[in-house]
């Protein structure tokens, strides 16, 4: 089933997750509807605080990147089958040098800003059978994983840029939460509080 994406300014994006167990209820079908949801909005990556659930759980999937001839041959093989669950991850480390890639978010759509991050991570997780992983991950797969890590720590890819593009952004922000934005996939908009 595909679920709605929660737009910027629901305040369910700012918690930081909570920790699931395997008795979280009906997780593998919520895995599959998330899986559905981020391939019909045509995303790489999708947090459960994005369909408006507050734990740790995120998914990736980096096909699409593996068809990007810019990308050497072995990378492009790589994210052709990088395909993960990824339940109460915590990143053990982040090294090497900090590069820039062009970041969007299903959850602010129309918005892409370049964004800093460390090239390389050590990631500890659980995967859809509760099974422990301890992963080292690197080039775009990294970036990917990184962003969606944010998610179940309540920060956005807008949270890493610098404050005069977040004050020129600013307008577009509010009008997103307001539901005045055009996106191909169901979204929810933050409810307009009455003062």
């Amino acid at each position: 089933m595909i679920l709605p994406v929660v737009a910027y300014g629901d305040p369910v994006l700012r918690k930081v997750g909570v920790e699931i167990d395997k008795e979280y209820p009906n997780l593998a079908e919520l895995i599959v509807n998330m899986r559905e949801t981020m391939v019909n909005a045509q995303g790489v990556g999708l947090a459960a605080p994005q369909i408006d659930k507050a734990i740790r759980l995120f998914i990736v999937n980096t096909t699409p990147f593996g068809e990007d001839e810019d990308l050497e041959e072995t990378e492009r093989a790589f994210l052709s089958n990088f395909n993960k669950v990824f339940i109460n991850a915590k990143i053990l480390k982040e090294e090497g040098e900090e590069w820039a890639f062009n970041e969007g978010c299903l959850s602010i759509p129309d918005i892409r800003e370049d964004v800093f991050r460390q090239e390389k991570i050590t990631i500890e997780y659980l995967d859809e059978n509760f099974e422990k992983h301890t992963d080292v991950i690197d080039g775009l797969a990294a970036r990917v994983v990184q962003h969606e890590y944010d998610h179940i720590e309540g920060i956005l890819f807008t949270d890493k840029i610098s404050s005069l593009k977040k004050r020129l952004l600013k307008k577009k922000l509010e009008n997103i939460s307001k539901g005045k934005v055009k996106a191909d996939y169901r979204m929810k908009f933050p409810s307009l509080k009455r003062k």
